[in-house]
């Protein structure tokens, strides 16, 4: 199955002011990077660059004025939705391998450390492995409103207390409470299309869900939606949302406009680069 994602960006700033950008997805990951087109106007110089986790960041300095980045592409998604293995075991921390201890413990926006005891009330009767991490998304999908009041410093912690929150708070108090339970988990973030699901009549945006580790793989698990989905296209992979924010601004600059893509393109569409005409309004 193919799907094209993309999107576009338009800010204005006062003065030069240095931005970092993560809207491209990895070459290879449960997808394959088919074609892409990047342009941005003014042309500017762009600087490509790969974090220790594998994400890949743009760094660019805007001009006073406007400055519009457009980005599209065609990946090749798997024709399937989210794979279900409740039979999977859990893994002991002792058996866990080195590199993925330190997705046990907390960060800024998963404070695990203050759940603790909560987390061993609600879930320590389940049994360990994939029926844990279930058991927790249930729970939050139950009892956490989807909606807006969450800021880009509202920490899992704080979405948790509040029980309501947007994708980014429902994938943060999930691995906020899988750490509670000695799970390795982390935040991902990506273009999620809507495939064998009702449309959403809202505007596209990127979408964050999570993964935890069960059975010796990084397993998918989306609370917010919490029915397995067809056609993830991951951007980025992080311990939390600040080591994949979107956008990093350096400076004083304001959003005008942003758009996102995520949609299924027909069997037979041909690969080619496609012409892309950019006027800033």
């Amino acid at each position: 199955m193919k799907v094209r994602i993309g999107c576009d960006f338009t800010y204005e700033s006062d003065g030069e002011t240095p931005m970092i950008f993560l809207v491209r997805p990895r070459e290879q990951y449960n997808h394959t990077l088919l074609e892409e087109t990047r342009l941005v106007e003014p042309e500017i110089a762009i600087h490509q660059y790969f974090d220790h986790a594998g994400n890949c960041f743009w760094r660019l300095t805007a001009p006073e004025g406007k400055l519009r980045l457009f980005y599209d592409a065609v990946a090749q998604v798997e024709p399937t939705p989210d794979p279900v293995l409740m039979e999977l075991p859990g893994t002991l921390v002792q058996e866990l391998p080195d590199e993925v201890l330190p997705y046990i413990l907390p960060s800024r926006h998963c404070q695990s450390d203050l759940v603790l005891a909560e987390a061993w009330d609600m879930f320590g009767a389940t049994t360990p492995g994939w029926s844990r991490v279930q058991a927790i998304c249930d729970w939050i999908h139950s009892n956490i409103t989807y909606g807006k009041g969450s800021t880009s410093n509202t920490s899992g912690y704080e979405a948790y207390q509040a029980r309501r929150g947007v994708c980014r708070d429902f994938a943060h108090i999930s691995i906020m409470l899988c750490r509670a339970m000695n799970i390795p988990a982390r935040y991902v973030c990506g273009y999620l299309p809507d495939i064998g699901v009702p449309p959403d009549p809202a505007p596209m945006d990127f979408h964050a869900w999570f993964e935890a580790f069960v059975d010796g793989e990084w397993r998918t698990f989306d609370a917010r939606h919490n029915i397995p989905r067809t056609g993830r296209v991951l951007i980025g992979q992080g311990r939390d949302a600040v080591d994949v924010a979107m956008t990093t601004i350096y400076g004083g600059s304001r959003l005008l406009k942003m758009r996102v893509w995520a949609d299924e393109v027909p069997e037979d569409y041909q690969l080619s680069p496609r012409p892309v005409e950019l006027k800033v309004s």
